[in-house]
């Protein structure tokens, strides 16, 4: 199963998890190493991890007694077609789209 794209959304919503993604495109690193440029405890850059890992964009694996993680870049491929097809707007006006993400969230759903 995918994740939707509300959780791919949600989870690159934090700057600290978009920082994670970017270190994570130079390399696959140990769960310590994506830890320390950042001032949190590791337990809070681990639950961090936990939310990139449910969006399906990080895979951890366990190497002996180190975690590693692995950016998986195909899993923003559903965010990125959804965010071309506003692409009709050159350049892109982000006030038009501020005003399409309020009308499309703020939208009564049918009950």
């Amino acid at each position: 199963m995918t994740p939707s794209l509300d959780t791919v959304f949600s989870a690159i919503a934090d700057p600290t998890r978009r920082a994670i993604l970017a270190m994570l495109l130079e390399d696959d690193m140990a769960v310590t190493d994506v830890a320390e440029p950042f001032e949190m405890s590791l337990a809070a850059v681990s639950k961090h991890l936990r939310v990139l890992t449910g969006a399906g964009l990080i895979q951890q694996e366990r190497r002996g007694r180190v975690t590693w993680c692995k950016l998986q870049p195909d899993a923003l491929r559903q965010a990125s077609v959804w965010m071309q097809s506003f692409g009709q707007f050159e350049p892109m006006d982000i006030e038009v789209l501020e005003r399409f993400l309020e009308r499309e969230f703020n939208a009564a759903p049918d009950s």
